[in-house]
């Protein structure tokens, strides 16, 4: 790969990774409501479940779906039906000392679960792997590919962990943190909208 090459591909997975999508709607929400340190295996549940997702891309995954068009509006319907859950989840959630020991963040394998039902990496994925991995190029091409964006990606997607942690002493009321959680479930089930109104992307 060419430094002109590298450079255009780091500048894509890192504008990918930090826009706003699901998985950073819910890493800001952890962060506001869990802190930074509790929020580590959601961070790195989505950078090493992203990656695995690449691989999976890079040696045909993504094709299927135009084999077999059904499993998308399977992957559709799963995906718009679990993100409608999560904004249940962060839209309902007690204030940080109203809240029973059980609750927890988000977990290393269900960060990384998501990820196979997030339509915008989905996207990411196929993105990278049709527009940065030469045709032929082999296997090792995706796996490069695919751990130079998890590097990438773990500390883009913390920047949004770290403004959630940040909006802790602003928001340290009931009120205030019911209106946030609130906002973010909203954006979640806004991030619906490629899911279901583009039939043609991931």
């Amino acid at each position: 790969m060419s430094s002109e090459f590298l450079l255009a591909f780091v500048a894509y997975a890192f504008v990918t990774s930090i826009t706003p999508g699901p998985n950073n709607t819910m890493l800001l929400a952890s962060g506001l409501n869990y802190g930074f340190v509790r929020s580590l295996p959601h961070v790195l549940g989505v950078s090493i479940g992203f990656a695995l997702m690449v691989v999976g891309v890079g040696v045909g995954l993504g094709s299927l779906f135009a084999v077999y068009p059904e499993l998308y509006v399977v992957l559709r319907v799963g995906g718009a039906a679990y993100l409608l859950y999560l904004a249940w989840l962060i839209g309902t959630a007690r204030p940080l000392d109203d809240r029973p020991e059980i609750s927890r963040p988000f977990g290393f394998w269900k960060a990384a679960g998501f990820q196979w039902v997030n339509p915008k990496a989905w996207i990411m994925a196929s993105g990278a792997i049709t527009t940065y991995v030469p045709a032929g190029s082999g296997m090792m091409s995706v796996i490069i590919i695919a751990i130079l964006f998890a590097i990438i990606n773990a500390p883009s997607v913390s920047v949004w962990v770290i403004c959630g942690t940040s909006l802790r002493r602003f928001l340290n009321d009931p009120r205030s943190l019911r209106i946030f959680n609130t906002s973010m479930a909203i954006l979640l089930v806004l991030s619906l909208y490629p899911l279901i109104f583009d039939g043609s992307s991931g």
